[in-house]
């Protein structure tokens, strides 16, 4: 009898072990699946309507426009009485503010580098976040070898570590997904783990375009002080470029 059992614990261990010994590409493959199983973040063209709250700040509202097959990206914000907007099409870029053009935007770019400047910063911003974690099949991500199990706001997650290469950025970030669905539900970043900066970014709901399920609501908040900094809400989302 006692071989019986011994059999039986041996055997629901070994589903244990699968169930926790996913590798971390297995994970990131899963949670693709369950937010774009049909590839389509990679083609993807349409607009992401987003209204951002911050504690003692009016809403921010941004309209943010993508077309990857065609190298373009539109950002339209509309705060208080001012309203900018900014566009990349194909290399080529310019920025209205209240319906005037800007023309010296390289003086707001990387060392005066690239003539796109902020707005190239905006637009990996938002492609980046957005198309998580589809992102994390990007060159120049470094997967940490090893999933883990963590708790973050009393619910345990299966936690993915991505480092990048120097070019491509410094900051360390873990992300968490649900072990059930392999949804991702939270990430956390920081530019220096040891003295506990950063933010990290609780998602609740799905907005679902185009066949991809997207993180509906983002709260941020800061990792030392567990301070709320903003929430944004994805209020709607379209398939394609008006």
């Amino acid at each position: 009898m006692s071989k019986y059992f011994l059999y039986i614990f041996a055997f629901f261990f070994s589903i244990a072990n699968t169930a926790q010994d996913l590798s971390p590409e297995e994970l990131l493959t899963k949670s693709i699946e369950f937010h774009d199983p049909s590839n389509s973040w990679s083609t993807f063209s349409g607009t992401l309507f987003i209204t951002m709250e911050t504690p003692n700040s009016s809403d921010r509202k941004s309209e943010v426009t993508l077309n990857f097959p065609a190298d373009y990206f539109k950002l339209v914000v509309r705060k208080d009485s001012t309203t900018t907007e900014e566009v990349i099409d194909k290399g080529s870029c310019s920025l209205v503010v209240n319906g005037r053009e800007i023309k010296k935007q390289a003086e707001d770019s990387i060392n005066n580098q690239e003539p796109c400047g902020m707005t190239e910063m905006m637009r990996n911003y938002y492609t980046y976040l957005y198309g998580l974690p589809m992102k994390l099949k990007d060159k120049g991500t470094i997967l940490d070898p090893i999933v883990v199990k963590k708790t973050l706001k009393g619910k345990e997650y299966l936690v993915l570590k991505a480092t990048y290469e120097e070019k491509v950025g410094e900051d360390i970030w873990y992300f968490y997904f649900n072990p059930d669905t392999y949804a991702l539900e939270a990430y956390q970043f920081f530019h220096k783990e040891i003295e506990n900066d950063g933010e990290y970014i609780l998602l609740k709901g799905i907005e679902e375009v185009d066949g991809m399920k997207i993180p509906k609501i983002r709260n941020w908040y800061t990792n030392k002080e567990d301070r709320l900094l903003g929430t944004d809400h994805l209020t709607k989302a379209t398939a394609k470029t008006e």
